[in-house]
């Protein structure tokens, strides 16, 4: 089955946090919070302006997110457990800059 958001709303991957400490204790699944990262699989057209025009959305197939705790509605689409979310949901994306593997925060300075 096949999905395609609706509006400005977001399908999402929702991305597992790390399952041990720094210490290298490992977390039983009742001791974890909920994860609020995920990867975007499909984007809706985006909201309407007053005009009924769509107004483009921030947000792009294959960003990586992080979004509210308790926000968006969890379904299962075949195997796969994804996220539906709002783009007011949407907290902040996480973009890559420079070296391997370093991320930082968007209008940030060093």
């Amino acid at each position: 089955m096949d999905l395609q958001p609706l509006g400005d709303r977001l399908i999402v991957e929702v991305l597992e946090e790390e399952e041990t400490t720094f210490s290298g204790i490992v977390l039983p699944d009742t001791a974890k919070e909920k994860p609020q990262r995920g990867k975007v699989l499909a984007v809706g057209p985006g909201p309407r302006d007053e005009d009924g025009e769509f107004i483009k959305m921030d947000i792009d197939v294959d960003d990586e997110i992080i979004f509210s705790k308790y926000g968006g509605t969890e379904i299962k689409v075949g195997s796969d457990d994804v996220l539906i979310l709002r783009e007011s949901d949407v907290l902040a994306k996480v973009v890559t800059t420079g070296g391997k593997g370093k991320r930082k925060l968007a209008g940030a300075t060093a």
